[in-house]
């Protein structure tokens, strides 16, 4: 509350924004423990409750976009309850649905709503905390997008084994219940952009770009090994709705994504290192519990614990990247956290084979942080940019450059790790053949933060600073 006093804004409005994230977060996370009570109660295959997770994540990414541009279309105020009331009655159709089916139904439903969740706050904040402290606020969402995370399993896996994996979903909708109130009487009706009198929408743009997002989602929404089979088929047709959709949105007398704003350097060299660091950072999600469980020879219960120090390390440090960006501008954070996690790729690569457990821990505690000080810089340097009628545009393209990445992540990281160890069965691979493969993955992941620290050096022009700090 300190923090949100220092902001002079309205605490309860900036506590509706973060929470709203925060609730997009867990409903991500809080899923995955209720995995094996699913594929029990429903007599599924693992391939088939898996798509719990995946629908939330496939409905998210197609529906962030246009969760901005609502936003900007209708008012961000307005878009974002409406999320939230999205959000709570798709969670009490999860927490009460009688078979798999319709839980994935419920859950694409989920994912829409929050999508609106993920993208809103970040168009609201320009409007709720003065111009100078938005790379606090920008560092608040990004813990609790973290806490999210982080809580997601441990909650989760509280209510599933003390109750059901209904009393999960429950526990959305009640929190998306308290959300929704809290935004209603907090939020004020002059803090969003007035809608639009222009309101038409761009649907064929919006379809085509949902068939885009929709097929790359499917190709790379596979299991732990890489991508599912199909993708030789999945990703030329994604490629082939990608470019229908430039040439509409070239035509379009009201395009969903302004090309005008693709070809704007700053925006588009944001966009492209949020994708490359996203890839990264899933990295550590889809690869790590692999080395953790079969390179060194953790449990189940010791590689959650290790892997929570992720998740943790971003929730205590998200504020300060925020308060660093404020202080010292968006480009210098954007190259420091950039550089910060590049030394923790690196040592995540090299410090486990040399001290094991701890080493991981500690390229972990140096990683993260340069991750939510790139975070936060990079989000603050659009959205100060930003012209008030593309906010809810920008801040939706911000995610889904994110969610583009984690998908790439799930897809590309794991299948380099599983070709560099070989055709064996991993359970029957040595130890040390999986730390190689896992060395292997982490310098290329340190590459890729390196060519994002080159594009934030060469692709932004030199006087977007300036524009930041005017």
């Amino acid at each position: 509350m300190k923090l949100i006093d220092r902001m002079k804004t309205s605490p309860p409005a900036l506590t509706a924004l973060a929470g709203s994230m925060l609730l997009s977060s867990l409903g991500v996370s809080i899923a995955t423990v209720a995995l094996p009570a699913l594929a029990r109660d429903f007599s599924a295959t693992v391939s088939d409750a898996r798509w719990v997770v995946l629908a939330y994540l496939v409905s998210a990414t197609v529906a962030i976009v246009l969760a901005g541009r609502f936003g900007d279309l209708f008012g961000h105020r307005r878009v974002l309850v409406a999320g939230l009331v999205v959000f709570t009655a798709a969670s009490v159709l999860c927490a009460t649905a009688p078979t798999l089916a319709i839980l994935i139904a419920g859950r694409a439903v989920q994912g829409m709503g929050g999508a609106i969740l993920m993208a809103l706050p970040v168009s609201l904040i320009r409007e709720t905390v003065p111009k100078e402290r938005t790379g606090s606020a920008m560092g608040l969402l990004g813990t609790m997008s973290a806490i999210g995370t982080a809580l997601g399993p441990s909650v989760g896996g509280m209510l599933v084994s003390g109750l059901s994996w209904r009393a999960a979903f429950a526990a959305l909708a009640a929190a998306g219940v308290l959300a929704l109130g809290v935004a209603i009487v907090s939020i004020p009706r002059t803090a969003a952009a007035a809608p639009r009198a222009d309101t038409r929408m761009d649907w064929p743009g919006a379809a085509l770009l949902a068939a885009t997002l929709i097929l790359y989602a499917l190709a790379t929404a596979g299991g732990k090994a890489g991508p599912m089979p199909g993708t030789t088929l999945l990703l030329p047709a994604a490629a082939l709705a990608l470019t229908l959709f430039v040439i509409v949105e070239a035509r379009s007398a009201v395009p969903l994504v302004p090309v005008s704003i693709l070809r704007d350097r700053a925006t588009a060299t944001a966009l492209a290192t949020s994708l490359l660091v996203a890839t990264v950072m899933m990295s550590t999600l889809v690869v790590g519990p692999f080395y953790l469980a079969f390179g060194l020879g953790l449990d189940e219960a010791l590689v959650g614990l290790v892997m929570a120090v992720g998740p943790v390390t971003a929730a205590v440090s998200g504020i300060v990247a925020g308060r660093v960006t404020d202080r010292f501008g968006t480009r210098p954070v954007l190259a420091a956290g950039l550089v910060e996690m590049i030394l923790g790729l690196v040592c995540l690569a090299f410090l486990p084979r040399l001290i094991g457990v701890a080493g991981y821990v500690a390229s972990l505690i140096v990683l993260t942080p340069g991750f939510q000080l790139f975070l936060a810089a990079n989000n603050t340097s659009v959205m100060v940019a930003a012209r008030n009628e593309q906010r809810g545009l920008l801040s939706g393209l911000l995610g889904l450059s994110r969610n583009l990445g984690f998908m790439s992540g799930a897809s590309v990281m794991a299948t380099l790790f599983a070709t560099a160890l070989g055709p064996k069965d991993l359970a029957v691979t040595a130890p040390e053949i999986v730390a190689g493969a896992f060395t292997t993955t982490f310098l290329f992941a340190a590459g890729l933060s390196l060519l994002a620290l080159a594009l934030a050096f060469f692709g932004r022009p030199a006087a977007q600073e300036s524009v930041e700090a005017a």
